[in-house]
């Protein structure tokens, strides 16, 4: 992960700690279609974030233990 992202993947890791989210929500709060931005696709392949599918309930999003570490890691 660069160094430039670093601050905006912190502050997703940050906006999900507290509880997953709704898939449609980290969607239109963090995709872009810059490809210099990445930060979405770049957590999700770092294994920080995952989506996760329950029977009934709509995709969610929230953080790994690997991105809780990061936070903690990372955090100011």
């Amino acid at each position: 992960m660069s160094d430039v992202l670093t601050p905006l993947t912190i502050d997703l890791l940050a906006w999900l700690a507290p509880a997953p989210r709704p898939y449609a929500e980290v969607m239109e709060a963090w995709r872009t279609s810059c490809p210099r931005l990445p930060v979405w696709e770049d957590a999700l392949d770092a294994g920080l974030v995952a989506r996760r599918r329950r029977p009934g309930a709509p995709p969610t999003v929230e953080l790994t233990a690997a991105g809780a570490a990061y936070l903690a890691a990372h955090r100011r």
